[in-house]
C-alpha cells in the first residue's frame, strides 16, 4: 500500500527496513499498577507518530511505569508480529488495524479481552467515539483501544470546476450520475480514479454496499455466511459501479493512473477532473503537492451521496476508523500493559500532540482544540462526520482475512475493467 495513501495500511511516513527504538526505562515502586514489570510496546515506523508515542511512554515512565518502544517498517512488522504473538517474544502492547486483522489473533487466543477494563472504567470507554471504538470489537468484546486519528473516506471536489459548470456537489446518487454527463459535456473528466491500484476502486464498492444494503450486508460477508457475496445488495452495488464506468465517469485512462505518484490528486488539483473519492489523508497530500489549490479555497469536500431506497443510513462512513493498541494475552506484565493503554491514550497532552501533528483524534470533547488548530475547517468537519456516524465500516481489505481480501481486490479490478459482470464478481467470491 502507498506511503501517502492511508495509514490503515501504512502511515504517512517513509517506510524502510525494520529498526528498533529503545527508550530508557525509569523504574519505580509507585505509580501505575504493576509498574515494576517492564512492558514492551510495538508500533510502526512513522516520522509523525513515533515522537508522540515516545513522549507518551516517557510520561508513563515518569509516573513509575517501565515501558519501552520498538518500531518496525509496515511489511516487516506484519510478519514479525504474526510470528511473535504466542511465542516467548510477544510484545506486551502492539499496534494493529482492528477488524479482520485483529480478529485472526483473537481467534487464536493471542489477545487480551479489554472489555472488563472498559466496563470498570466507564469514563475511559466514553472518552472514545463509539463507532471508532467498535472497530476493535469482536464478538461483543473489546480487544483494542484507539491510539491515533481517524481517516474516513469522503468525496473531494474542485470548487472552481463546479463554479464554471454552474453546479453544486452531489447529495444523492442521482445527482452524481447527472453530474457525470454535465462534466463530460464541459470537457472535464467527472471523477479522478487511480485505477492502477484496486484499493482506490474499493471505496466505491464499500460506500455503495453500505448505502444500498446497510452495514449488515457486509457483516454477513465478514462472518463467512454461505452465499453472502451473492446478496442482492452486492449485485446492485456492483451494477451501479458497472454503469458508472460505462457512462465514462472515470475517463478512458483511469486504469493506468496511480495514487502513490500523485496522479489522481494532481488531476483534481489542476481542474482536469471534478471529483475524487479518497481517504481523509487526501487533504494533507494536496497541501504537500498542490498547496496553492488548497490555499485559494478550491478544494471542497462532502459526504458520499445517499442512494434512494437504500437501507443504509446516509450518515454511515467507511475507511479507517483509527489504529489500535492491544494487549497480548500471554503478557507476563498484563496489568501494567492495560494500565498503559488505559491511562495514556486519551491524556490531554497526547491528544494535543496528535492534533498538532494534523491528526483528528478518536476521542470526544476535542472540538475546541480542533477549532484552534491549523486547517480547523477541515479537521472539525472530519471530526463531526465521524462523531455523528451511526456506523464506521473498516475498509474491506483490512476487515477480511488477508487471502480473501487480496482475491477480492483482483476481482474488483476486473469488474472495473469490464472483464467481470456484477454477478460473475459475486459468484467468484462466493465460490472461495
Amino acid at each position: 500500500m502507498a506511503m501517502l495513501r492511508r495509514s490503515w495500511k501504512r502511515p504517512l511516513a517513509a517506510m524502510g527496513l525494520a529498526t528498533a527504538m529503545a527508550l530508557v526505562s525509569a523504574c519505580g515502586t509507585s505509580g501505575p499498577a504493576g509498574a515494576g514489570d517492564g512492558i514492551e510496546v510495538w508500533a510502526l515506523q512513522d516520522d509523525v507518530l513515533n515522537p508522540i508515542e515516545k513522549a507518551s511512554i516517557e510520561s508513563f515512565n515518569a509516573e513509575g511505569g517501565n515501558a519501552s518502544l520498538q518500531t518496525f517498517g509496515n511489511d516487516p512488522y506484519k510478519q514479525k508480529l504474526r510470528v511473535a504473538l504466542g511465542s516467548p517474544n510477544a510484545p506486551d502492547v502492539f499496534f494493529n488495524w482492528g477488524g479482520g486483522n485483529l480478529a485472526e489473533y483473537v481467534d487464536a487466543g493471542r489477545v487480551a479481552d479489554l472489555t472488563p477494563m472498559l466496563e470498570e472504567n466507564p469514563e475511559l470507554k466514553e472518552a472514545f467515539i463509539p463507532s471508532v471504538l467498535d472497530a476493535a470489537k469482536i464478538d461483543d468484546k473489546y480487544y483494542g483501544v484507539p491510539m491515533r486519528g481517524m481517516q474516513p473516506v469522503v468525496l473531494y471536489y474542485n470548487k472552481a470546476v463546479f463554479r464554471d459548470a454552474g453546479v453544486q456537489p452531489p447529495e444523492t446518487w442521482e445527482d452524481l450520475v447527472s453530474l457525470v454527463d454535465t462534466f463530460k459535456s464541459e470537457g472535464v473528466q467527472p471523477i479522478a480514479l487511480a485505477g492502477s491500484q484496486a484499493w482506490t476502486e474499493l471505496m466505491w464498492a464499500e460506500y455503495l454496499l453500505d448505502r444500498i444494503g446497510g452495514p449488515e450486508v457486509f457483516q454477513k460477508i465478514r462472518a463467512g455466511e454461505p452465499d453472502a457475496w451473492r446478496q442482492p445488495a452486492v449485485i446492485e452495488s456492483m451494477t451501479k459501479i458497472e454503469e458508472l464506468v460505462q457512462q465514462g465517469a472515470f475517463g478512458d485512462d483511469y486504469a493506468s493512473v496511480g495514487y502513490d505518484v500523485g496522479g489522481a490528486s494532481t488531476i483534481l488539483a489542476q481542474g482536469d477532473a471534478a471529483m475524487h473519492l479518497m481517504g481523509s489523508w487526501e487533504y494533507v497530500n494536496q497541501l504537500g503537492q498542490s498547496p496553492e489549490f488548497v490555499e485559494r479555497g478550491d478544494l471542497g469536500w462532502v459526504p458520499f451521496p445517499s442512494v434512494a431506497g437504500g437501507e443504509g443510513d446516509p450518515g454511515n462512513v467507511v475507511g479507517n476508523p483509527t489504529n489500535f493498541y492491544s494487549v497480548s494475552a500471554d503478557s507476563e506484565a498484563q496489568d501494567s500493559a492495560k494500565e498503559f493503554v488505559s491511562t495514556q491514550l486519551h491524556e490531554p497532552e497526547y491528544v494535543q500532540d496528535l492534533i498538532d501533528a494534523g491528526d483528528v483524534p478518536a476521542v470526544t470533547g476535542v472540538e475546541d482544540k480542533l477549532a484552534d488548530a491549523p486547517n480547523s475547517e477541515y479537521t472539525t468537519w472530519i471530526y463531526e462526520l465521524v462523531q455523528q456516524a451511526p456506523n464506521f465500516q473498516l475498509s474491506w481489505d483490512q476487515d477480511l482475512p488477508a487471502d480473501e481480501a487480496t482475491f477480492m481486490l483482483t476481482q474488483l479490478q476486473e469488474l472495473f475493467l469490464g472483464n467481470l459482470s456484477p454477478q460473475a464478481f459475486a459468484d467468484s467470491l462466493a465460490k472461495r
